[in-house]
């Protein structure tokens, strides 16, 4: 390798996607983990996660839940506020780049008390390659990845 010069695998388009599913939810739990967090503000925070996540490359969907039931309080009185967990988060996104999509998904798996990102699906699907505005997560100037959040 001469110096200077970057080493790239060669991935397929597949491959890639996957990884670029990785780094978004990867991206999402450590970005956002102990931001204050309340029933109240759970899905405005939940909205700015997928607003801000659906204007990276490829992604065309993104839903993110927030349960903020699922976490402990810290403190006392003023002081006693609940922060951003692994436990409460439910997140799934969907990118794609042309014929390739993908389905990844972030939840806490509490048989193994661990927040898991899995990839749920990798397929190839027809149709023309999506514009930008599809790959930001918007068409028509609406948000199509609105589904299944809930403040809690």
């Amino acid at each position: 390798m001469t110096p200077g010069k970057i080493h790239r695998a060669a991935l397929s388009d597949r491959e890639a996607l996957l990884f670029e599913t990785g780094i978004k939810l990867g991206g999402i739990f450590h970005q956002y983990l102990g931001i204050p967090v309340s029933p109240r503000t759970a899905p405005g925070l939940a909205r700015a996660i997928e607003d801000a996540v659906s204007l990276q490359p490829y992604v065309e969907r993104v839903w993110v839940r927030i349960d903020p039931a699922r976490g402990g309080r810290l403190g006392r009185g003023r002081f006693g506020y609940r922060y951003l967990t692994p436990e409460m988060l439910d997140v799934r996104v969907r990118l794609r780049d042309g014929p390739t999509r993908v389905d990844g998904r972030l939840a806490h798996r509490r048989d193994l008390r661990y927040p898991l990102m899995s990839i749920d699906r990798a397929t190839s699907v027809r149709g023309p390659k999506p514009s930008r505005a599809v790959r930001s997560g918007r068409t028509a100037g609406r948000s199509v990845r609105r589904t299944g959040r809930s403040g809690g």
